[in-house]
């Protein structure tokens, strides 16, 4: 009769106790650095939403006025939909400046080299507008560095021009630039391939050569936008204006020169305006800043975004080693 032996069991090797050890070790290090990661993302995101909310705030005392005031709106960069001038955010700044039961004038403050036709027209159509409907409030430009092309398009809606002696002032004219490249592609043997439905679907391709017949129709196009242009500066100069042939020819002038044809009507900054023409000494500013918050936390978010990922991938990182 087969007599079957009792299985004793063997104790734990203490090899495998130090393993059991490190794994237990390692699982609490994992959730300590997890709840870390926690702590720091929550803190990160705390940090900015409080940062946002204090720029709004911040925003919405120092642009409320009180009492008598003359009220700035800033157009301050290139004129564009996507630029730092737009016709949307100027909107926005006018409206807030004439609502503004204290506002007594308003300063246009511009340093502009120009821009979108179409945005500078926009805006001056809605300064014209704004005027029509709130007659009793004067509007005023006053240029710093420079106001040009579209900046002047836009200062021409005001009452008055008020300038720096070395402002530059005018520039009244349209551009289109570009650049050909036909015979650099000669020269490497290079063979353009070009396929159209339409006959002028290719217009103004910069491997093409140039097409008199297209060159024409755009030339004329662009004689019909300054045409715009001089039509809105005549309006808004009237008979301040001395025309000459230089007028119109895309010419600018220092601001002592632009005051003698007529383009600007007299010397002084902002304050100036506001002290001693509008009578009104107390400045606020209602200009809308295109996107401030949306431009910070774009790049916050995007160095944030940035740091999170590194920060995570060495987390991650470090997670393997400690479990290795």
């Amino acid at each position: 009769m087969a007599v079957r032996k009792k299985t004793e069991k063997k104790p734990i090797e203490h090899w495998e106790r130090e393993a059991l050890e490190k794994i237990a070790l390692s699982a609490l290090g994992e959730q300590r650095i997890a709840r870390r990661w926690s702590i720091f993302f929550k803190s990160i995101t705390f940090f900015y939403l409080f940062v946002l909310l204090f720029l709004a705030f911040g925003a919405m005392h120092t642009k409320g006025g009180s009492g008598n005031h003359t009220a700035l709106i800033e157009i301050n960069g290139v004129i564009g939909e996507k630029d730092e001038v737009n016709a949307k955010d100027f909107f926005e700044s006018i409206q807030r400046a004439y609502d503004s039961r204290g506002t007594r004038g308003i300063v246009l403050k511009i340093n502009s080299p120009g821009g979108s036709p179409v945005q500078s027209g926009m805006i001056n159509d809605e300064i014209k507008r704004q005027k029509k409907l709130h007659p009793h409030i004067p509007v005023y430009a006053v240029v710093e560095d420079i106001c040009a092309s579209g900046g002047y398009y836009i200062a021409v809606a005001a009452d008055q021009i008020f300038v720096d002696k070395a402002s530059i002032v005018g520039s009244i004219g349209v551009l289109m630039d570009g650049f050909g490249f036909t015979d650099t592609l000669k020269k490497v043997g290079i063979e353009r391939r070009l396929m159209t439905a339409g006959s002028n679907k290719a217009m103004l391709d910069p491997f093409s050569p140039i097409n008199p017949k297209q060159q024409a129709f755009v030339q004329e196009m662009l004689n019909e936008v300054h045409q715009q242009f001089i039509v809105v500066v005549k309006e808004g100069r009237g008979n301040r204006l001395k025309e000459s042939p230089d007028t119109f020819s895309g010419l600018f002038w220092n601001g002592e020169s632009a005051v003698k044809l007529g383009l600007a009507d007299g010397f002084g900054n902002y304050d100036y305006v506001a002290r001693e023409i509008i009578k009104a000494e107390e400045v606020v500013d209602f200009t809308t800043y295109e996107g401030f918050a949306d431009r910070f936390a774009r790049k916050f978010g995007a160095s944030l975004g940035s740091s999170m990922n590194e920060s995570l991938r060495t987390a991650i990182l470090n997670q393997k080693l400690i479990i290795k």
